[in-house]
């Protein structure tokens, strides 16, 4: 029912909200055993080797394979959503940037002993996590997904030589927030294995199509930049593929026109989100945010609208946005 947040010199704020929490060994079934009562096919593991292309260059499926079997299926369109990872964009040649945006770093912890401690999602900045930010979610039955994530400054991707060591980023989250020291530490053999992930964000980094061939997902560039949120965003991307599809069937230019409108319609709230990573960059942002969010029910309930989506964030990071924040009235 909220969201709270730890800023840098030890205020916090509790963003009313509704929150759901689910694994995704969950989240990923649920969507599976629903496109297969939809009539889809599920062939897994497979690695995608190359595109299949006819004599003027359109793409009719791909060459896949599983460990030393290749297979080649065919289809009258083609739609890549392969996650981060740049290895398959590169295969398809779709490829603009193999530098992701950012890094994260999550695992899974069982304390039911803290089950009654944390009550809402929690995210944390402090300026020992470097730009980044840590986030403890209550998962249920006393478990917790805990983790760190960084996201580079747009236009900052290939310069790597800035960005943290995401372990060694975890380790600092442990030290300056006692929950996660708890889950952590004392948690050692509860915690789940630690999985990282690249983020690739703003609709960037990729070509969006080619004729015969749609670009899907994080491998489109579908996270937000400010918080990590992508999964919300690769689903709208993928449902956006299939109506093109569907709708604009009888025509190549007419499938990749729509759903490439319909990608750059979605531009404006990734640019919000882009100009609302300054609070990752500048903590003292979270400082006074938080500190006059205690003082504003309006402005709490602006935050609030930020996490459903009603409201632009980059509003609160404005030169205009920042006065708001120093002088507006109560």
């Amino acid at each position: 029912s909220r969201l709270d947040c730890f800023a840098p010199r030890g205020g916090t704020l509790a963003v009313p909200a509704q929150l759901a929490v689910l694994r995704r060994r969950e989240l990923d079934e649920m969507l599976r055993q629903a496109a297969l009562k939809a009539g889809a096919r599920w062939q897994s593991p497979l690695r995608l080797e190359a595109l299949l292309e006819d004599a003027a260059g359109r793409v009719i499926g791909a060459r896949l394979r599983e460990g030393e079997s290749v297979c080649e299926v065919r289809a009258r369109w083609t739609v890549l959503a392969t996650g981060a990872d740049a290895r398959a964009l590169e295969a398809a040649g779709m490829c603009e940037r193999r530098a992701p945006s950012g890094m994260a770093l999550r695992g899974y912890a069982h304390r039911p002993d803290m089950a009654g401690q944390i009550g809402g999602l929690q995210v944390v900045w402090h300026k020992a996590l470097r730009g980044g930010y840590g986030w403890i979610f209550p998962a249920g039955g006393g478990r917790f997904n805990i983790g760190v994530g960084y996201l580079h400054r747009r236009g900052a991707e290939r310069d790597h030589q800035g960005a943290p060591n995401l372990r060694e980023l975890l380790a600092a989250f442990a030290r300056v927030h006692p929950p996660a020291q708890a889950l952590l530490q004392e948690g050692g053999a509860a915690l789940g294995e630690l999985k990282g992930a690249p983020l690739r964000c703003s609709l960037g980094g990729a070509r969006k199509s080619r004729p015969g061939l749609l670009v899907a997902g994080e491998a489109a560039g579908s996270t937000y930049l400010f918080t990590g949120e992508g999964i919300g965003k690769a689903m709208e991307s993928g449902m956006a593929a299939a109506q093109a599809i569907v709708q604009e069937s009888g025509s190549d230019a007419g499938v990749r026109t729509a759903y490439e409108s319909a990608l750059a319609s979605l531009k404006p709230r990734f640019a919000a989100y882009e100009l609302a990573n300054r609070f990752n960059e500048y903590p003292w942002m979270v400082d006074l945010t938080v500190w006059r969010a205690r003082r504003s029910p309006a402005l709490l309930a602006r935050l609030a609208g930020v996490l459903d989506e009603s409201q632009d964030p980059s509003a609160f990071v404005s030169a205009q946005g920042l006065l708001r924040l120093l002088f507006q009235a109560r």
